[in-house]
C-alpha cells in the first residue's frame, strides 16, 4: 500500500482503548487517514518508501476536541474580567457587541482563536456566535475542523432581528455547508432564558428533521433557575424535557446548578455535558458534578468557552482542571483519573458532536486528526506515566505539530496556514476600538 506520511513517535496514545500506550509505534497515514497503526520496525520495513516523520521525544495523541466555544470572542479577551456573569454580560460585554460585531469583527477575531487553538493541540472546536458563515469561512482557509452553530436568540442582533430570521439564516448557512468534509453545522439556541418556547419548538422540530446536534448553554447559574421557576414554574431542564428537546442530539454547556433528578434525566435521555471548568470558576458560576454524571453513564465532554471569560482557549488547560476539579467536588482523589479527562478532551467530544465515527482516537480508518506532544522537556521528567504527565504536568506549549485530515497544520509550534503577524496586528486594531467603547460606557 502506498501512503503518504509515516510518522513514529516515542509513544502513540491512541485513546481507544482507554489507557493504552503504545511505545515506539507508527502512523501510517493515506489521503488524510489513518490507514495503518503498529510497531515503528515494522512500519520501516512495510513503507520503505514513504515520507517519514520522527518524534523520538514526543507523544502523539488525538487532535483535542473543544466541545465549546466562542471563537470571535477572542478580540474580547481580558476586558471585563472579575464580575458576575450576567452583569458581564449586560453592562459589558453584549453593549461591545452590539456596537462592534459584524463579519470583520467575526472573521479577525475567528483568526486569533485559530492561531490559539492550533497552537494549543486542538482540531476541531464546537462554535457558537454570530455571522457563523463567517467562522466556517475561516476555519476552511485555515484547515481546521469546526462544528458552527446556527444561533438562535429571541432579540436582535448584528446577525439577524428576529427568531425567523435566525432560523432562515441557519438553515441556509447549513444548505451551503452541508456537504463540506470539515464543517458540521448544528442548532444553537443561546440558553432557555434567551429563547422561548416557539422558537425551540421549531428547533426541535428541524432537528430531528436534519439529524443535526442542539448545542445550548443549560443549568450554568443559579440566577437561570431561578429566572425558569419565577417565568415557567419549572427548572430549565424539566421544561426542555416537557418541549422534548432533550436527547442524544443534545449537547448542554456547562450543567454547574443539577439535582440528582436532572442528572437522571440527561442519562434517561441520552443527551451530552460539556464541562467548562476554568469559565465556571472564573465566573463564580458553580461546579458540574463531572464524577455523578459519569457514574450515570452520561458523557462529558471538553470545552473552553470563551476567551472573554476563560481568558484562553486551552483544552489542555481545561483538562488537567476538569481532572483536579472533579476529585475536589466529588471528595474523592479516584474521580476522573488522567486517562478519562484525555478522553473527555478528545473522543468524548467527538461524541457530543456526533463525529466518533471520524474522529477523537487514533483507530485505523478515522481521519488523521493528531497532535505531537513534547515529553522530554525537564517539565515532565522523570516520566513514569505519558498519560499522568499530559494531564497533570505538560502544557499546550509543548504541543509542537498538529495535523487535521493528514495536513499538516503545525509544524514546530508555527501555524502554516496563518498569517500570524497579520493576526497580531488586526488583533491590535481592535484593541484601540473595543476600548475606546469600554471607557466611554
Amino acid at each position: 500500500m502506498a501512503i503518504d506520511t509515516l510518522l513514529t513517535a516515542r509513544w502513540i496514545i491512541p485513546v481507544e482503548p482507554t489507557g493504552v500506550i503504545l511505545e515506539n509505534h507508527a502512523l501510517a497515514i493515506a489521503a488524510g487517514r489513518i490507514v495503518d497503526l503498529l510497531p515503528a520496525a515494522e512500519a520501516l520495513a512495510k513503507y520503505p518508501d514513504a515520507g517519514r516523520e520522527e518524534f523520538p521525544g514526543h507523544a502523539l495523541i488525538p487532535g483535542l476536541i473543544n466541545a465549546h466555544t466562542h471563537a470571535a470572542m477572542t478580540l474580547l479577551r481580558g476586558i471585563a474580567d472579575d464580575r458576575p456573569l450576567m452583569e458581564w454580560l449586560t453592562d459589558h460585554i453584549w453593549p461591545l457587541e452590539q456596537k462592534w460585531v459584524s463579519e470583520a469583527f467575526v472573521r479577525d477575531g475567528t483568526d486569533l482563536a485559530l492561531a490559539e487553538m492550533l497552537r494549543g493541540g486542538i482540531t476541531c472546536f464546537n462554535d457558537m456566535y454570530f455571522f457563523p458563515e463567517v467562522t466556517a469561512r475561516q476555519a476552511v482557509q485555515c484547515g481546521m475542523r469546526a462544528v458552527v452553530g446556527m444561533i438562535l436568540l429571541d432579540f436582535p442582533s448584528a446577525w439577524a432581528a428576529t427568531p425567523e430570521e435566525y432560523l432562515s439564516k441557519g438553515l441556509a448557512l447549513h444548505d451551503e455547508w452541508r456537504n463540506h468534509p470539515l464543517i458540521e453545522v448544528a442548532f444553537a439556541p443561546h440558553a432557555p432564558y434567551s429563547v422561548s418556547d416557539e422558537p425551540l419548538l421549531k428547533v426541535r422540530t428541524l432537528a430531528a428533521e436534519l439529524d443535526r446536534p442542539i448545542h445550548m448553554h443549560l443549568h450554568e447559574t443559579a440566577d437561570e433557575l431561578r429566572q425558569s421557576r419565577q417565568h415557567y414554574g419549572l427548572r430549565p431542564i424539566q421544561r426542555l424535557k416537557q418541549l422534548d428537546l432533550l436527547g442524544p442530539n443534545f449537547v448542554a454547556v456547562h450543567m454547574t446548578q443539577l439535582e440528582a433528578d436532572d442528572i437522571a434525566v440527561v442519562a434517561e435521555l441520552g443527551a451530552h455535558v460539556v464541562h467548562c471548568p476554568e469559565s465556571n470558576l472564573k465566573l463564580a458560576s458553580g461546579f458540574c458534578p463531572v464524577a455523578k454524571l459519569a457514574e450515570a453513564g452520561v458523557n462529558v465532554a471538553i470545552g473552553t468557552d470563551g476567551a472573554a471569560s476563560n481568558n484562553d482557549l486551552d483544552v489542555m488547560g481545561e483538562m488537567r482542571m476538569a481532572a483536579l476539579l472533579a476529585k475536589a467536588v466529588a471528595g474523592d482523589a479516584s474521580a476522573v483519573p488522567a486517562h478519562a479527562a484525555l478522553r473527555m478532551a478528545t473522543l468524548n467530544g467527538a461524541k457530543a458532536l456526533g463525529l466518533d465515527g471520524e474522529i477523537g482516537s487514533l483507530e485505523v480508518g478515522k481521519a488523521a486528526d493528531i497532535a505531537a506532544v513534547y515529553l522530554d522537556g525537564i517539565e515532565t521528567q522523570p516520566l513514569f506515566d505519558p498519560i499522568s504527565d499530559l494531564v497533570y504536568a505538560a502544557s499546550r506549549h509543548q504541543i509542537t505539530d498538529v495535523w487535521v485530515a493528514g495536513r499538516r497544520l503545525l509544524k514546530n509550534r508555527a501555524p502554516t496556514t496563518l498569517d500570524t503577524q497579520e493576526i497580531r496586528q488586526k488583533a491590535a486594531a481592535w484593541r484601540e476600538k473595543l476600548l475606546a467603547t469600554a471607557k466611554a460606557t
